[in-house]
């Protein structure tokens, strides 16, 4: 058997998407600890702020708490007996303060109040990486979609070309997902609460010592962490943890839009766009593999699974629950680095993103003409009639792509068309004519911020 460092178990070796990133600092057991030391610091800190507990029992836990004596290897090891990480940290803590000032330590809480607290302060630090990164992706496709606003390119519909649109178009749709994501992450990130209830939800302890107004202690806590205030304790009401699991899973897929498309537009056969600093292959040095997009996708794909864990522990019986509050703690880890990593990668991606656009130009072409079957059949139905229009475009298609001639050449030797100039039959064919709105919607979708 392997031996295996317990404290570097999870360094990302299998997930490339979010290794070394900043999500991945802020979701490990080392930051994971940090914040279970920050939230019983905070407990003590607040019960001290409304006279429940001595100023100086306080600052001893705050000292304690802000020291690096704890390991988290042993810390883990030891939860397997109680269930949860905090019963073995409250004891090293409590170790760590002098004798008359351990009762302080923890006092009133339960667990579970420790880790949720913990785990919305996990949620806020790493949402405000990725809340940076989604901006970063937000400028980069802003840039794209005014460089490229009248960059034509074949606008595709079931994998085939449909009607011309344009590039900028296309980023702007791409940045408005990805504004829709960083509203719905700055909603979650505003209103991530606390918890306090103690054994059962009634702050029942806290009475006896001494705390006539539990709402006021909630509140002090809650400033403390510098999370909000919940209305009721939420052991069992898990309102937040779902609100983390559809942002986040949202966020994955609309970065996911993007990278997708990406990859279909980088295949060497299209090669519209390229990554700014493709990977290589192992085996195939000519390659430049989208890597990047690649990741992105790969973290669309898996989010959904994890947020329906999520979902799936609402279902949590009485005032604590055995197991669906358990189920929670890894899944939302995951996702939290997952869209982290991914939110990074995406920022790379769109910052480096190369366009093609005399291969977008050329593709247009390789339906000699009949990317502008719509237009025609417009034009067409008032000088010919409808049902004539269509049989006379529909001859003169199968003789273009049969024949590979421009649809332009084949529709000038159609004598119904005789009225019309080479020139006419030129502008009718165009596709860099036939871009509808498209500039004028993405310009209404930069005016968003």
């Amino acid at each position: 058997m392997t031996a295996v460092d317990p404290v570097s178990a999870d360094a990302g070796l299998l997930a490339p998407g979010w290794a070394g990133s900043p999500a991945s600092t802020e979701t490990s057991d080392a930051a994971y600890l940090r914040a279970l030391l920050d939230a019983e610091a905070a407990l003590t800190r607040a019960q001290a702020s409304l006279g429940l507990a001595p100023a100086e029992a306080a600052a001893a836990v705050s000292e304690a708490a802000g020291g690096a004596g704890f390991d988290v290897a042993s810390i883990a090891l030891r939860a397997r007996s109680g269930g949860n990480p905090v019963i073995p940290l409250v004891a090293d803590l409590t170790a760590a303060v002098a004798a008359e000032h351990g009762p302080y330590v923890h006092r009133g809480a339960t667990s579970q109040d420790i880790l949720d607290s913990a785990t919305m302060l996990v949620s806020a630090r790493t949402l405000d990486v990725l809340l940076g990164d989604l901006d970063r992706t937000a400028r980069a496709l802003a840039r794209l979609a005014r460089e490229h606003r009248d960059t034509v390119l074949p606008g595709r519909t079931l994998t085939q070309h449909a009607v011309p649109t344009t590039f900028g178009l296309k980023a702007a749709g791409w940045r408005s997902l990805v504004l829709d994501a960083g509203d719905r992450v700055r909603t979650v990130r505003s209103s991530l609460p606390a918890q306090l209830g103690g054994a059962a939800g009634t702050l029942a302890a806290f009475t006896v010592f001494g705390a006539d107004d539990t709402r006021e202690l909630t509140a002090a806590y809650a400033r403390e962490l510098g999370l909000t205030e919940p209305v009721l304790p939420w052991h069992t009401l898990r309102t937040p943890v779902a609100d983390l699991a559809g942002a986040l899973a949202f966020t994955a897929g609309a970065l996911g839009k993007t990278a997708a498309d990406v990859l279909t537009l980088s295949r060497t056969e299209i090669a519209e766009l390229a990554e700014g600093s493709g990977g290589g292959s192992s085996a195939m040095p000519h390659k430049a593999n989208p890597v990047r997009a690649t990741l992105v996708v790969a973290a669309a794909r898996r989010a959904p699974l994890l947020a329906a864990t999520l979902y799936g522990a609402l279902t949590a019986e009485d005032e604590r629950p055995a197991g669906a509050w358990h189920a929670e703690w890894e899944p939302l880890r995951d996702l939290l680095r997952l869209v982290g990593g991914a939110a990074a990668q995406a920022a790379e991606l769109t910052e480096g993103l190369r366009v093609d656009a005399a291969a977008m130009r050329e593709h247009l072409d390789l339906t000699h003409g009949l990317i502008v079957s719509e237009r025609l059949a417009a034009e067409l139905t008032p000088l010919l009639g409808r049902s004539r229009a269509k049989e006379l475009l529909t001859r003169a298609a199968e003789r273009a792509v049969s024949a590979r001639r421009p649809l332009a050449d084949v529709l000038g030797e159609e004598p119904d068309l005789a009225d019309l100039t080479a020139s006419d039959l030129a502008d009718l064919t165009d596709p860099t004519r036939y871009t509808g709105s498209a500039g004028a919607l993405t310009d209404r979708a930069l005016e968003r911020r």
